[in-house]
This record gives C-alpha cells, sequence and structure tokens, in this order.
C-alpha cells in the first residue's frame, strides 16, 4: 500500500510517499481502507519532534511511529476476532497513528459509524479536533448553559469545534482570531468576536466564566486577568512552529500546575484520549445540525507533506484534509 513515511525529525521535506507493507488487524483492532484524513497539531509536533522533551515519548533519536496521520474516515474491511459492534462495509471514523495511508489499523475502542450526511473528507477533520475541544468544554471545565466562554484561537481546528460545541451547550461564546478569520467565526456561531490585531483580548475589562485556551502565546497572567475571579481557564496550545523549543506549550500547563492549589481559579490541563463514546457524542452533535466540520483546504495523499507544511507555518484556519 501507499503511505506517507518518516524516517527522521525535521521539516516536511522529510517526508515520503512510498510502499509499505499493508498492516494486519489484531483481534481488537479494525482494518480500515482510508479515504480520508486531517492535519492536526499533533502531526507537525511529531515531524518535528518539537518540544524536545515530546521525544520521551516520540522517540529520542527519531519517530516511533514513521507512518504520519491521525484522524481517518474511511471502510472497514476486516475486523478482528474480538470486535463485535462494527463490520466490514461499515463507514467508520476515528483516530489511529499512520492514517496518512491506503489503509490503517484502529482500535475499535477508538473507532465508530461515520456520521451520517457528511462525507469522508468532513467526517476525517472531526476527531482529535472535535474531541478535544469536547473534552476540554465538558469534561475538563464543566460549561453550563448561560456562561460565558472565551476561545482563544477560535479559527483553528479545535478552535472552530470548541465555538460550536460551547454553542450547543447553551454558553455565551467570546472567539479570539485574527481579522481575516472574523467571518469565518461568527458563522460558526460566536456571539462577540475579539480581531487580536486589533484588541487585547486580557485586557479589554470582560471576563468569563471560561477562558479555553488552544495557542499557548499568552502568559498565565494574561489568561487569568480574561477569567472572573473564581472561573476557570483550560490550557492547551497548537500554534505553529518558531524554531523548536524544549518544553514548548508544557511550560503554561506546567506553571498553571504549580499555581493551581494557591488560587480561586482553577487552573486546568487539557489532555483528552480518544474514545467510542467521544466518537459517538460527536457523531449525535454533527447529525442533529449542532457541530460541522469547517474545512479550508483539501489536498491529495501525494501532497500530504504540503498539507502538513501549510497548517505548521501558515498559520492555516479550521481544518485541512488530506484525501487518499
Amino acid at each position: 500500500m501507499k503511505a506517507v513515511v518518516q524516517d527522521r525529525y525535521g521539516s516536511a521535506d522529510t517526508l515520503e510517499l512510498r510502499e509499505v507493507e499493508q498492516p494486519v488487524p489484531a483481534a481488537d483492532e479494525v482494518l480500515v481502507r482510508v479515504h480520508a484524513a486531517s492535519v492536526n497539531a499533533y502531526d507537525w509536533h511529531y515531524l518535528r519532534g518539537d518540544p524536545k522533551i515530546a521525544r520521551l515519548s516520540f522517540g529520542l533519536r527519531a519517530p516511533k511511529v514513521r507512518i504520519r496521520g491521525r484522524d481517518f474516515a474511511g471502510r472497514v474491511e476486516a475486523v478482528g476476532a474480538e470486535v463485535t459492534g462494527l463490520r466490514p462495509g461499515d463507514e467508520v471514523y476515528g483516530e489511529a497513528d499512520g492514517t496518512f495511508a491506503e489503509f490503517v489499523c484502529a482500535k475499535d475502542s477508538r473507532t465508530d459509524l461515520k456520521p451520517a450526511g457528511l462525507s469522508f473528507g468532513q467526517a476525517a477533520a472531526m476527531p482529535l479536533a472535535a474531541n478535544t475541544a469536547l473534552v476540554g468544554l465538558r469534561d475538563v471545565a464543566g460549561v453550563r448553559a448561560g456562561q460565558s466562554v472565551l476561545v482563544n484561537g477560535a479559527s483553528g481546528g479545535v478552535g472552530t469545534f470548541a465555538v460550536q460545541i460551547a454553542k450547543a451547550y447553551g454558553a455565551e461564546v467570546t472567539g479570539v482570531c485574527s481579522a481575516r478569520n472574523v467571518e469565518l467565526v461568527g458563522s460558526l456561531g460566536a456571539d462577540q468576536i475579539v480581531d487580536y490585531t486589533r484588541e487585547d483580548f486580557t485586557r479589554a475589562g470582560r471576563r468569563h466564566d471560561v477562558v479555553l485556551d488552544l495557542v499557548g502565546n499568552r502568559s498565565l497572567g494574561d489568561l487569568r486577568r480574561a477569567a472572573t475571579p473564581d472561573g476557570t481557564v483550560v490550557l492547551s496550545g497548537g500554534g505553529v512552529y518558531e524554531g523548536g523549543s524544549v518544553l514548548g506549550p508544557v511550560r503554561l500547563t506546567l506553571r498553571g500546575t504549580l499555581l493551581s492549589p494557591f488560587v480561586r481559579q482553577r487552573l486546568l490541563r487539557l489532555t483528552a484520549k480518544a474514545c467510542k463514546e467521544n466518537l459517538a457524542a460527536l457523531r449525535e452533535l454533527a447529525e442533529a445540525g449542532r457541530i460541522a466540520p469547517a474545512v479550508e483546504r483539501t489536498y491529495p495523499l501525494s501532497e500530504a507533506a504540503e498539507a502538513v507544511r501549510h497548517l505548521e507555518v501558515e498559520h492555516a484556519r479550521a481544518k485541512i484534509v488530506v484525501t487518499v
């Protein structure tokens, strides 16, 4: 099968389209013929081995997982002996390592039926980004109807879903983005939009029950100033490549963890693991018309390296999809 392979850390130039052996599903896995995948900040972090501390997990000298890509949508080709809920021919979506390929083996626990009415490309845009937004708002922040939520990075892959999910939960949403993305964020349902090139949301005087930071470009003090005295600041961060770092966004989350016991505000780290239950919840939201993927560009598998480069350095908006 064809797949996009990486043998060493570096730029998108290290990615090569090659013929590799087709994977065989384990007992708890499904073999999926991939129709589409999408690009996430996760991909360029893995590509670069950045921040360097992440190499303890990614691989010290070279990536342990050689095929890039994390999201997928496609059709089940075969199922392992322990898989009971899915069968060959099912249209599915989910998360797995190595999705920039014609086939991928995915854990049954991280795979679910594709939302009806969405194309494979739209469905592939959802798993990692929408799950991160869902966990950050529903599980970490505990967003409730009537609360005020600020999303820093509202036009990015996670941010576009965060705006919609917060609205679906009945929150009043403020989206922070650049001037060119104001129309996009407004179309997602944001009640207020802050153009960060014209206004500093941390000094605007308005405070929010929940501040969801998806960029990592502001200090902890700045983010706390945008939250109510007993509000919640959720720390994540994707951003763009700026030459490499040792800790990257981890530095901000560490500061939050250390300070949290001493302040009224909740300073929480956002970590999101894929699971079938969350994919099902997202499918229900999509089928009900409460969330819809926003896709900026689509690239063929042969141009996956360019797709990653676009996200990595050009402040891409919404989601970038790779078709297979």
